[in-house]
């Protein structure tokens, strides 16, 4: 987006895509949804270049947003719902399997949903994430509420039985609730399964999952997934300022 010519190509780049719109109404059925298709794949290169530019831009200040990375860790990460503004990221009445960005599903089993999620703004002097996600439940008829996020390729590039994966969340509840922590490896038609509780329900806590105690088939590793589990979230408010991920090898004697 530089040089001579860049501002001449993004001036008629957008007067094109103005005539576009403006013309839309009149276009018959075949150019319609041709239009539609290069509005699509346009759209999704722009909901990029925004979610990296306004995270960046974002305060906490993206130099500030650090990850606790365990010494002689190979990955870290922190999920774009934490770490930069997603589309989407806002439901009331949330149904279950709701996509929350590109990353993140609500589950649960309500027969009627009376709970919401929507991404915050972090602003505290003590916030790190520059974003955070508030879930706000009233009535609950259902068993489970889980939070899943997707792990990125990277995650389980290289993952093997000697790996521990390590969990860091900042979490806010307006009254006390239990929450469980789980990762989930798929390889090959298995999924391993692994389970931690935090300590409590308010502060910031940490859980390390321990590879060595699954039976996975390194060869065959696929992908892997986290669940944030809430156990009996009736009529509370609860807010994630920051969830990070990281894994290292377990040290050898």
């Amino acid at each position: 987006m530089s040089g001579p010519f860049a501002g001449l190509i993004e001036k008629r780049t957008l007067t094109r895509w103005r005539k576009a719109a403006a013309g839309a109404e009149t276009l018959d059925p075949t150019a319609l949804k041709a239009l539609r298709a290069r509005a699509r794949a346009l759209s999704r290169h722009v909901d990029e270049v925004l979610h990296v530019t306004e995270g960046r831009l974002a305060l906490p200040a993206a130099g500030q947003a650090a990850i606790r990375r365990p010494m002689h860790s190979d990955w870290a990460w922190r999920p774009e719902l934490w770490a930069g503004p997603v589309k989407g990221a806002g439901h009331a009445m949330a149904e279950t399997k709701i996509a929350i960005g590109q990353e993140a599903r609500l589950f649960h089993d309500c027969a009627l949903s009376e709970l919401s999620i929507r991404q915050t703004r972090n602003h505290r002097a003590e916030d790190i994430a520059p974003y955070g996600v508030r879930m706000d439940v009233f009535r609950f008829d259902g068993s489970f509420l889980s939070l899943v996020v997707n792990l990125p390729p990277p995650a389980v590039d290289g993952l093997s039985l000697r790996h521990l994966i390590r969990l860091d969340i900042r979490i806010e509840t307006e009254k006390p609730l239990e929450v469980f922590g789980r990762i989930n490896v798929r390889h090959g038609p298995n999924v391993e399964q692994l389970v931690r509780e935090f300590s409590g329900s308010n502060g910031e806590y940490e859980v390390e999952f321990d590879l060595s105690e699954t039976h996975m088939d390194e060869a065959r590793v696929e992908r892997a997934w986290l669940d944030l589990i809430f156990e009996g979230p009736e009529m509370n408010q609860i807010t994630l300022r920051d969830v990070t991920l990281s894994r290292r090898p377990r040290a050898e004697f």
